[in-house]
């Protein structure tokens, strides 16, 4: 399994969708940025403010980053995970 590490901040846990197909979510705001190993295969796509990952009982996680947008795509260069 591959890895990449990054610092998360605040972060938004999506629990499923209500009956209008709106996003329940649970936002948790953090005091200081953790050191995170995420797994590449569990990424689902990086914008330059959150990488999104899926996550237990089919939940999705929006995580904010202190990294570059530039840094993140070096670093999955480098793994050989970035085509372009």
């Amino acid at each position: 399994m591959n890895f990449i590490k990054i610092h998360t901040k605040n972060y938004i846990v999506v629990h499923g969708y209500d009956e209008h197909n709106k996003e329940i979510e649970e936002t948790i705001e953090v005091n200081e940025p953790t050191e995170k190993l995420i797994a590449v295969n569990r990424i689902l796509s990086i914008s330059e403010k959150y990488i999104l990952t899926s996550y237990a009982h089919n939940r999705i996680i929006y995580w904010q980053y202190e990294e570059d947008f530039k840094q993140i795509q070096a670093q999955l260069k480098l793994q050989g995970f970035l085509i372009n």
